[in-house]
């Protein structure tokens, strides 16, 4: 089942007071970015943040694990507190405050 469209307006709605949140589709699902970061995914109606040690330590109870497709590595699943737009923004500064910035595009060649 793929992620429909109000779902990622709900999170989007969630998360663009906290900065530059933007969508974009990936395989009929969807990819979570920060500027040019991406920071989680959304798969079959769930929020999938990557993993970070600030963010493990910031969920501390509420740690729950998943896989968003199969063979993925590990992401923190964010279910319970999706309706709590302040505890998700936090997650995410953090989240995206430990990711390494994305590496350069190379030019396409003509």
């Amino acid at each position: 089942m793929a992620s429909d469209q109000l779902f990622i307006d709900f999170i989007l709605d969630q998360l663009t007071p906290a900065g530059p949140v933007h969508a974009k589709k990936m395989f009929g699902e969807y990819g979570l970015y920060w500027d040019d970061k991406i920071f989680a995914l959304v798969c079959d109606n769930r929020l999938y943040v990557k993993p970070t040690a600030a963010g493990r330590a910031y969920l501390q109870d509420a740690l729950t694990e998943g896989a968003p497709f199969p063979g993925a590595k590990p992401y923190f699943l964010i279910e319970e507190e999706l309706d709590d737009h302040r505890w998700l923004q936090q997650l995410v500064r953090l989240t995206v405050a430990e990711l390494p910035a994305p590496k350069p595009k190379k030019p396409k060649r003509k």
